[in-house]
Order: C-alpha cells, then structure tokens, then sequence
C-alpha cells in the first residue's frame, strides 16, 4: 500500500532540490517513489504541475513507431507514422499515472503563488533513515495518509535542525 505526503516549499527550486535528494535514496534503496510531482501557483493563480512523465510526448513517441511499422506493411509508411503520432499523443494525454491531476490541482489552490508543494507517492520506505537525510530540510507538511506518529515524526525531521549545521554560538557577556 502506498502513502501520500505532501509538503510545502518556499520556492520551485527547494522543491526540486528534495525531490531530487528522494531519487538518490531511491537509488540506494532506502525508498521507492510511485510518484513526485512539484505544484506551483503563479501570481494569476493558475496552477501548474511538474510531472516526471509527459504522457502526451511519450504516447506519440510510441504510436509514431508503431504508425510507421503498421503503415510499412500497407506501404503508407508516412500516413501511418501521422497517424500513429496523433492517436498516440491522444492516448498519452487521456492516461494519468500515479497522483490524481485534479486532485492536485485543488489541494495547491490553497498555495501562495511563488511556494510550490511537493506531492510523492511512497510505495516502501525505511522510515528513520530518510528521516535522517530528510532532517532540518524545512517544508511544512499539507497532507499524508500516514499514521499521527508517522506524520509527527516527519513534521519533527523536517523542522529539526540540520546534523550537520554549526550551533549557535552562546552571547557573550
């Protein structure tokens, strides 16, 4: 069963800075990601979603390569590649993995245009060491699925301070 955690950044660019440290604890296998979608609002409060996947160009990669070898067989190679390309892009754009587009959509309407959120799909995790790389990053927790200790623990991770950050120094007299 996978959880949904989303979390609120100040900007775009620290968004796009945990998510990327969540794909290197992919790669060492301390999590799997199902999904990681960035939500910014702008000025206007138009809302826009940075997904992993364009399905839309991936599905008219797929179908130009599958128009182009059906329309060999008919000896109509160009025919099937525009046809293949456009009932392609058409399936990509009707297909959504993962998170549910509208349902982002609507959670980042409460987004203050410049912050973005950061939606991730958790399919398996080991809990306190992503926690521990996670520690002092800031965000602030919108939305889980997880359990109140889980969610506390990580709203805790997130507001800690850094393990590595110096310590302030005390005022002298």
């Amino acid at each position: 069963m996978s959880d949904l955690v989303v979390v609120v950044y100040p900007s775009e660019q620290k968004a796009e800075e945990i998510r990327q440290r969540l794909f290197e604890l992919q790669k060492e296998y301390l999590i799997k990601i199902g999904d990681a979608v960035i939500a910014t609002k702008n000025d206007k409060g138009h809302v826009k979603l940075n997904q992993l996947m364009n399905t839309t160009a991936a599905g008219a990669a797929s179908g130009s390569l599958w128009g182009l070898l059906i329309g060999a067989v008919f000896l109509m190679p160009l025919v099937g590649v525009v046809l293949g390309a456009a009932s392609g892009a058409l399936g990509g754009a009707l297909t959504d993995f993962g998170i549910n587009d509208k349902f982002m959509k609507e959670l980042s309407e409460s987004l203050q245009p410049g912050s973005a959120a950061l939606f991730v799909l958790v399919q398996e995790v080991t809990g306190d060491k992503v926690l521990e790389e996670l520690r002092g990053s800031g965000g602030t927790v919108l939305k889980t699925s997880l359990d109140h200790s889980k969610e506390q623990a990580l709203r805790e991770a997130l507001a800690a301070q850094p393990l590595n950050a110096p310590t302030p120094a005390a005022p002298s007299a």
